[in-house]
C-alpha cells in the first residue's frame, strides 16, 4: 500500500465505519497518547524498564507493531483533515534532509562503527 493509498483507505474507513473524523485537536491529543504508548513499550523492550510479567514481555513485539500502526492511523487522519498529501510531503522532506545533511552524518565521528 502506498502512502497515498493509505490516506484514501483511512478516509474511506472514517467516512463509513468511523462515521466522521474527530476534530483536529482531539486527534492531536489521541496522537500524543498513541506516541506515549509506543514510548512505554520502547522503554521496556529496548530501555531499562522491565515488564511486570513474562506474559507482557512475550506479547510486547506484537503490541509494539499495533501501537505503531495506531500512530500512523491517527497521523493519516490529521493529514487528511488538514489537506496534507503525506506522499508529497515525505518526498519533499527527504529532499530537504538529503541536501542539508549531505555530509553532516558521514562526518560525524559519533556515528562511525
Amino acid at each position: 500500500m502506498t502512502i497515498r493509498e493509505a490516506q484514501q483507505t483511512v478516509d474511506q474507513w472514517i467516512n463509513t465505519i468511523g462515521v466522521r473524523y474527530y476534530n483536529e485537536l482531539t486527534n492531536t491529543a489521541i496522537l500524543t497518547e498513541e506516541v506515549g504508548e509506543v514510548a512505554r513499550l520502547m522503554a521496556r523492550l529496548y530501555g531499562e524498564q522491565s515488564f511486570k510479567t513474562p506474559e507482557q514481555a512475550a506479547a510486547a513485539p506484537a503490541e509494539l507493531a499495533d501501537e505503531m500502526a495506531d500512530v500512523l492511523f491517527v497521523l493519516i487522519c490529521l493529514a487528511n483533515q488538514t489537506g496534507v498529501d503525506l506522499d508529497a510531503a515525505l518526498k519533499q522532506n527527504l529532499a530537504k534532509k538529503t541536501q542539508r545533511d549531505a555530509r553532516r552524518h558521514a562526518d560525524n565521528p559519533k556515528l562511525r562503527p
